[in-house]
């Protein structure tokens, strides 16, 4: 029997990524885990939104705040424009006298609004560690290992990458140099219609629910024609004649807060309001959308809330603080909006943007300091700009 009491310690080095997750390291190419210096107001600061909007004012014309859907309503007040991430990052680009562009949304976002932007302007991410954990599912070493696999049997030639607009500009621009394109939950049919008239097969980066959904429920295709390509897996999991046989190539990445609901989740709440709607993003999972009364991408949901009869009733899948303001909005016309699952679930990276941080930007900014400037190295930008602007051509 060995002698715990006098073996000798295990010589074993964390990896890169445990020290990430640990928080002991910092990875400026990942989505989560940079740090974010500067001292940041206090929460508890009664005077926070009358120092935002002093800074906003200051600023003027040079700063355009830009708010993703799915902020916090402490930070959106002060958004110029909301909507979601491409909308927002179109927004940026067509606003070429702002000098700085703050964005409250995530890493990937502010990428792509420097992406899109001149290079006068600045854009800013008022807190570093504001990632997006379904980005992080897909690396440019593991997209460049699958390639290989790809390679190895036979069918390289045959892929085109389509990359949803969830991904690092890394990703997006291995989908540019591989002759691919970008989407978003709105378009995805269309860009799947298109890379099918570029090759036989199709990569789906990184969302495999809604590269799945798209392929079965609105193109037609079957479960069997999707196989599940794992990172972590030899092969990504998979056989030479699995790969083969396939037509869509799902990553393995999903978005935490959509691929929580479930099954149960509809039934139960059908159970529980009699006569509901349930709409649901199609970043959730296929049985939860086939499931569903209605599916849609985030602008589809608030327009199908708008144009909803008074008195009705609505479950909705995707992201809290969306759900919350849209109830808020259209309760005085008797339309009852309530949360798909009983359990409540914000995205904890978008929720890092909180008032204090976004003071901090401002007050930093409106003193001539620049922080948290997000740049997208030439070559990284002109390969991920391909692949955005193949997009834009989509009709």
């Amino acid at each position: 029997m060995r002698d715990v009491t006098t073996a000798q310690p295990l010589d074993v080095q964390p990896t890169p990524l445990a020290l990430l997750l640990l928080g002991r390291e910092a990875d400026p190419k990942s989505e989560r885990g940079v740090e974010c210096p500067g001292d940041l107001p206090s929460p508890s600061d009664p005077d926070l939104v009358a120092r935002a909007r002093a800074a906003k004012e200051k600023l003027g014309d040079k700063v355009f705040v830009l708010g993703h859907h799915y902020q916090r309503d402490e930070v959106i007040q002060f958004a110029d424009v909301t909507g979601d991430s491409f909308k927002l990052a179109r927004d940026a680009a067509a606003k070429p006298e702002a000098e700085y562009i703050v964005f409250c949304g995530v890493h990937f976002m502010a990428e792509s609004a420097d992406i899109l932007t001149s290079d006068d302007q600045k854009v800013v991410l008022p807190d570093l560690a504001a990632g997006c954990s379904m980005a992080d599912m897909a690396t440019a070493e593991q997209v460049a290992e699958c390639w290989d696999v790809l390679t190895e049997a036979g069918i390289a030639e045959q892929v085109v990458p389509v990359s949803y607009m969830n991904s690092s500009a890394d990703i997006k621009a291995f989908t540019g140099k591989h002759g691919g394109t970008i989407c978003t939950s709105s378009n995805a049919k269309k860009a799947l219609e298109w890379a099918f008239e570029q090759g036989e097969k199709v990569l789906f980066l990184p969302d495999q629910h809604l590269g799945r959904n798209t392929a079965v429920r609105d193109m037609g295709m079957s479960l069997d024609d999707c196989v599940l390509y794992n990172p972590h897996k030899p092969n990504g999991g998979l056989t030479a004649e699995e790969l083969r046989g396939a037509k869509m190539i799902l990553w393995r990445g999903h978005c935490s807060v959509h691929g929580r609901f479930s099954l149960d989740s509809v039934n139960d709440v059908r159970e529980r309001i009699p006569g509901v709607n349930v709409l649901v993003h199609p970043e959730c999972k296929h049985e939860v959308v086939a499931a569903a009364d209605y599916v849609g991408s985030t602008e589809y949901i608030i327009k199908a809330l708008e144009a909803a009869p008074r008195g009705s009733k609505w479950a909705i899948g995707t992201e809290l603080n969306l759900v919350r303001r849209l109830a808020n909005r259209f309760a005085s016309e008797d339309k009852e909006i309530v949360f798909l699952d009983k359990t409540v679930c914000f995205c904890s990276t978008m929720n890092r943007i909180d008032l204090p941080h976004l003071v901090w930007a401002l007050e930093s900014l409106a003193d001539g300091k620049l922080i948290n400037q997000i740049q997208v190295d030439p070559e990284t930008e002109s390969f991920a700009k391909l692949a955005l602007e193949r997009m834009l051509a989509l009709p």
